[in-house]
């Protein structure tokens, strides 16, 4: 047996993710269908930048996500090529 063989380690050698913090996951997407019913101030969409836009009585947090601004029915559509939502 070589000497390099006896200094081999046991283990592998650790990696950084031991190290770092584990984040928790955002739960972005979207939170009611279309057609249903939601409240004033019940969230639609939780997005990273506007994916989807704001259309009538729909309106947009600090974080980009769309919320009712009216009670209502919810209606995805599409304006000029982009997705919109909309609450009636």
């Amino acid at each position: 047996m070589s000497a390099a063989n006896r200094r081999m380690s046991k283990h592998k050698a650790a990696g950084k993710l031991k190290q770092q913090k584990r984040t928790q996951p955002k739960y972005l997407g979207v939170k009611v269908s279309d057609g249903e019913k939601v409240n004033a101030g019940a969230i639609i969409i939780r997005q990273r930048g506007t994916k989807f836009k704001s259309g009538k009585g729909v309106k947009v947090g600090r974080d980009h996500s769309l919320y009712a601004g009216v009670p209502g029915t919810v209606k995805f559509e599409q304006k000029l090529g982009r997705k919109q939502v909309s609450v009636n």
